[in-house]
């Protein structure tokens, strides 16, 4: 059987309604926003899940809260020190009422906040959990995104 022919389930749950859902999930990305333009590791760290999971730009596979703050820490405090970054959330699918994947890019801006990069240079995938009517980041894969120079 032809893979075209197969009925694709489309995964999305629309049985609530999810604005303040999507308000709690952009505030984890300005919050993160915030933490790497302020070298605050807590703040960056604060909304994952204690067994979280991220692969950085450069491919790195970080496992687990504690470990995700000191990578933080060690590269808020090292080579990032002095970068600055806008992030804009760029969709949120709900696959049920507790669990969103979310999708940011990323630019780099001067400290001021005056954009760099004219276009993005990273696009990050979230993978959101809802506990106790909280919402935290379980999962997040930052990739970047070839210069077209």
């Amino acid at each position: 059987m032809s893979t075209n022919m197969v009925q694709r389930p489309v995964v999305e749950d629309n049985t609530v309604d999810h604005t303040a859902d999507i308000a709690a999930i952009r505030r984890i990305v300005t919050d993160t926003q915030t933490a790497y333009n302020t070298n605050d590791a807590e703040l960056m760290t604060a909304q994952f899940t204690a067994n979280a999971v991220v692969g950085n730009a450069v491919g790195k596979l970080i496992s687990g809260h504690d470990a995700l703050l000191t990578a933080n820490r060690q590269g808020l405090a090292g080579f990032l020190k002095d970068e600055y970054v806008r992030y804009d959330v760029v969709e949120v699918t709900f696959l049920r009422p507790d669990v969103a994947i979310a999708h940011k890019t990323a630019r780099a801006t001067t400290a001021d906040g005056t954009l760099i990069d004219t276009e993005p240079a990273m696009v990050a995938l979230y993978v959101l959990v809802k506990e106790d009517g909280q919402w935290w980041t379980a999962a997040r894969q930052n990739t970047l995104v070839p210069s077209a120079k």
